[in-house]
């Protein structure tokens, strides 16, 4: 019985330190921001800056989901709806949305990119025990860009790697916007 108790006790205490160590690598402070209903977090060293909405110059033959570019202090940065690459509805504009700059990464490659939302709450620190992983959704929902979910506050927030956001023929058509 001894012997249970302690393989037992060993297994649980592996299951947490597995757990532990996936959810460490995610703990930190993350911007949070909504799109329609949902609570969204980026790690906030991937945000450069959050400025409201300028005028976007539609770029043709991109992906629907690529707003366009804007010209932030001389430098050409292509604008991305996060409602639109999600399949959300499209909605007008408000005084609230807004455009967090981040700094997206693909190999080598490196560029400003911003990510267009509806408001930006807060940055909160969020702690490995609040990280769960991504939940199972099936084989064919792809989920790698989704980091886990934060229980803080009474909800849930969907934890993005927003390296991961956009496909990699994606990125690439992003870059060349530029």
């Amino acid at each position: 019985m001894v012997e249970k108790i302690n393989a037992l006790n060993v297994a649980d205490r592996s299951a947490k330190d597995l757990h532990g160590v996936a959810a460490s690598r995610f703990s930190g402070k993350y911007l949070t921001f909504k799109l329609a209903d949902e609570e969204y977090g980026i790690g906030i060293l991937k945000v450069r800056e959050i400025i409201g909405l300028l005028e976007i110059t539609m770029v043709p033959r991109m992906p629907a989901f690529v707003r366009g570019v804007i010209n932030l202090r001389g430098k050409v940065i292509p604008v991305i709806d996060l409602r639109l690459k999600f399949g959300m509805p499209l909605t007008d504009d408000t005084k609230l949305t807004c455009i967090i700059v981040v700094d997206l990464k693909r190999g080598d490659v490196s560029t400003l990119v911003g990510i267009l939302v509806d408001t930006v709450s807060e940055v909160v620190n969020i702690a490995e025990t609040d990280i769960d992983k991504t939940p199972n959704f099936g084989a064919k929902v792809n989920t790698s860009f989704i980091m886990g979910v934060a229980k803080i506050k009474g909800g849930v927030k969907i934890l993005l790697d927003i390296d991961q956001v956009l496909g990699i023929e994606e990125f690439h058509a992003v870059v060349a916007s530029k």
